[in-house]
């Protein structure tokens, strides 16, 4: 009777982790379903912005005529509308699905922002290597210089102020 009981009792604690389990194995096939979903669909908006790329390239050089153009590049257009569109609802039910950040993380997320000082100082850099185009090149071996250099970076040669 004792074996009876405890084979009984390891039947019941079987269902009970089976029946405990089943929504979670339930959530991860979802959540594996709509990732090679949405994989597929980032890959397809790839594909149609390749192709629009193309399809103006080509037409820029003249090797497609005006009507064909134009439908082709409307076809384009929509499927490429389609691809988006599903991108969205599928991204949307994701984050429907994901818990909303505490607010400790979103004012340390926000707070490792850039003071307005240190942009400036930043844009101020990026234009002033903006400035430094090349000059031209060394006349002694050939490589790049740039306005503000007095000697060639490369060789040492003096290079003239002109």
């Amino acid at each position: 009777m004792e074996l009876g009981a405890i084979f009984l009792l390891l039947l019941v604690l079987a269902i009970i982790v089976l029946f405990v389990s089943k929504p979670f194995s339930e959530n991860w096939r979802i959540q594996a379903r709509s990732s090679h979903e949405l994989s597929s669909l980032l890959a397809e908006r790839e594909r149609a912005l390749n192709a629009l790329q193309e399809l103006d390239f080509d037409y820029g050089l003249g090797k497609v005529p005006q009507d064909e153009y134009s439908v082709q590049r409307a076809n384009l257009l929509r499927n490429g509308a389609d691809v988006l569109r599903r991108l969205d609802e599928i991204q949307g039910v994701e984050t429907m699905q994901a818990e909303e950040p505490d607010k400790q993380t979103f004012a340390k997320s926000h707070t490792s922002f850039l003071s307005d000082e240190d942009l400036e100082e930043l844009i101020a850099k990026r234009r002033g290597n903006r400035r430094q185009k090349t000059a031209g090149f060394c006349p002694k071996c050939g490589k790049p210089i740039l306005r503000s250099d007095q000697f060639c970076p490369t060789c040492g040669q003096r290079v003239s102020s002109e």
